[in-house]
């Protein structure tokens, strides 16, 4: 019996790769849908051996477009986390990552036409109900991939994408503190539990043990901080009303420790089971919120009292990103949007086969 043939754009979006879809090319029930991405890439073997995924978690997303219907937006982004060991798809997350390659894909699609220069794309992250204006280069109306700007944990330099993060405080639970708190304490340890642009539970690195300096293998191969970190991100999820969240990817995870560069704050994310190998862009944002919000864990860091693109530097296990925050400390932290520079490139474009009797 013949295979089915999905049509998709393979690209790398930031510091993360997967697959692109457009939202028409598959099934429209949620249950197909997660077998289908799940037979793409190949989940459920440690190398995704049979699919097209990494073994790791940042080759193992999925991005699905479509038209949108929003006031404002012009593109839909659905997105998909896919496991690597275990055959799971967590939609309740999102990837500011993957989004760097949205706006491109989009225009290769056809979903958006290209400014001759410069092209913004509105999109509506439907995961979160986030809206971002990706700015991508277009020079005689075509993505150009090729350019000056590189961020840390992709080698090279490529065309420039920024990101214009909008209505972010509370992206999943409404609130900017979900339990009402800047600081308390679970197991002992004292947290911040914070949501902007990503629901996350930031703590000092101190308090597991560590310098807060360690490398992604190091932190990895930890599995007493594992062991110690889940039961309080599972406890912290249910104070955030989240709920269960033992087989959910949020609440991410978080670790904090002084600069030891020109950065504002280091920074280890987890994802959760495993370090971020430089870090999430969503994360980024949650964690420069946390840096300039009053009352939190975060108070290390030294921010100004707010104003427009102030830039929050965090220093990660590959390198630094930078996040800009617009934002005020009147009455609390109004944040009126973040912007991230981030990169993309296409690496392939076909179709991507999964077997005929999953749909």
């Amino acid at each position: 019996m013949p295979l089915t043939a999905i049509p998709c754009l393979f690209m790398r979006g930031g510091t993360s790769r997967g697959p692109y879809v457009n939202r028409k090319d598959l099934p429209g029930d949620r249950d197909t849908l997660s077998k289908v991405l799940l037979a793409a890439l190949g989940a459920g073997h440690p190398l995704c051996i049979d699919g097209i995924g990494g073994s790791e978690t940042v080759t193992t997303k999925v991005a699905m477009l479509s038209p949108s219907e929003h006031a404002w937006a012009e593109v839909d982004f659905f997105f998909a986390q896919v496991g690597v060991g275990e055959p799971t798809v967590d939609y309740s997350p999102s990837c500011g990552n993957i989004l760097a390659g949205v706006g491109p894909a989009a225009i290769e699609m056809g979903l958006v036409p290209a400014l001759n220069g410069e092209t913004a794309v509105k999109i509506r992250n439907v995961n979160t109900e986030t809206l971002v204006e990706a700015m991508v280069q277009t020079p005689d109306r075509r993505v150009e991939y090729e350019g000056p700007t590189a961020i840390d944990g992709v080698p090279g330099t490529a065309a420039p994408i920024t990101l214009n993060f909008m209505d972010i405080i509370g992206s999943k639970t409404g609130a900017l503190f979900p339990t009402g708190q800047a600081r308390e304490e679970i197991d002992g340890v004292t947290v911040t539990c914070i949501d902007v642009a990503m629901p996350m539970v930031v703590a000092h690195a101190a308090d597991f043990g560590f310098t807060g300096y360690e490398s992604k293998a190091e932190l990895d191969e930890n599995s007493d901080f594992f062991s110690r970190m889940e039961p309080t991100r599972c406890k912290a999820g249910e104070r955030m009303g989240l709920g269960d969240v033992s087989s959910s990817v949020i609440p991410k995870f978080g670790l904090l420790a002084p600069p030891r560069a020109d950065g504002t704050v280091t920074s280890r994310y987890f994802m959760p089971k495993a370090c971020h190998p430089s870090h999430a862009v969503t994360g980024a944002i949650c964690i420069a919120a946390c840096v300039v919000a009053p009352g939190t864990i975060a108070d290390m860091a030294d921010a100004s009292p707010g104003g427009p693109l102030e830039v929050i530097r965090i220093e990660h296990p590959s390198g630094m990103i930078d996040v800009a925050l617009d934002y005020r400390l009147e009455g609390g932290l109004q944040l009126e949007k973040a912007g991230v520079l981030r990169t993309a490139r296409l690496l392939m474009r076909g179709e991507v086969m999964v077997p005929h009797e999953l749909w």
